[in-house]
């Protein structure tokens, strides 16, 4: 089954004020989840076209709290870039409230986010095959430790992974003002043409090197897959802590329970 059966969905208290209405999905696990009975023909659907919409009533709040976890939303998405893994979701959630209010429907190009606005305009590409993507940020998720972005059936499936569940992505928010009127976001691509196969995780940069130093003991991993390395950022020396270099996404979601488990909770994926 290419559902990854950790990502769980949006389970608030409904909270007060309603912001997150998704949350009417109480399942805890998706364990049942998977693609639809019959085969469709996602390269017909095309991709999200960024328009100028207005903030989200709902699934804004300033922050809300998942499974003992705070997240806080983003003001707005102007610059936002990030590298890390994607997962999907399916026919479990199909018709099922949002936490913007819509229905989720795995056959259109949207995705969940844990942090950005909604709705925001996201390119997503895969950086193990260089496929992009054009989707729209509707709902929040994926509540997984190692995760930034949860795709849609579609979105997933034009990227090329459905069948492993997972892949390491590129995220850049697209302004819908700058992008009208253009074919494909030529302008906020910047992936390298070799696809990606390796990445590490990135528990910590520091100025001084015994905090690095520290931190690796923390860590306290058997062969030499801690370590630390010198990096120059706006003219100030750091120390960064990583693990790896790591060729399997399964690999570094046991790494990162294992973090958890020694109260690391700062943690990120970097690909070079």
């Amino acid at each position: 089954m290419g559902i990854l059966n950790s990502r769980k969905v949006i389970v608030l208290s409904c909270i007060a004020s309603g912001f997150l209405a998704g949350c009417g999905s109480s399942a805890p696990v998706r364990q049942s989840d998977g693609p639809p009975a019959a085969a469709v023909d996602v390269a017909a659907i095309p991709d999200a076209v960024p328009r100028v919409e207005p903030r989200s009533r709902y699934g804004n709040p300033d922050s809300y709290e998942v499974f003992g976890k705070r997240y806080y939303v983003m003001n707005n998405s102007e610059g936002y870039v990030e590298r890390g893994i994607a997962s999907w979701y399916g026919k479990k959630f199909h018709g099922r409230r949002t936490s913007s209010g819509e229905a989720y429907n795995m056959y259109a190009m949207t995705a969940a986010h844990k942090s950005l606005p909604l709705p925001t305009y996201v390119e997503v590409i895969n950086l193990e095959n260089n496929r992009s993507v054009l989707v729209k940020v509707n709902d929040r998720g994926p509540f997984h430790e190692n995760r930034i972005i949860d795709l849609s059936y579609a979105a997933a499936s034009k990227l090329g992974i459905i069948g492993r569940g997972t892949s390491l992505v590129e995220v850049r928010a697209i302004n819908p003002r700058t992008y009208a009127g253009k074919q494909k976001p030529t302008a906020y691509r910047m992936v390298a043409n070799k696809a990606v196969s390796e990445f590490y995780i990135q528990i910590g940069a520091f100025s001084e090197l015994d905090n690095a130093e520290y931190m690796r003991r923390k860590v306290n991993m058997k062969g030499d897959l801690v370590n630390i390395s010198q990096a120059s950022v706006n003219g100030q020396t750091l120390y960064r802590v990583r693990i790896g270099p790591i060729r399997d996404i399964m690999v570094s979601d046991r790494i990162v329970d294992e973090l958890l488990g020694k109260g690391i909770y700062d943690h990120r994926i970097v690909i070079d």
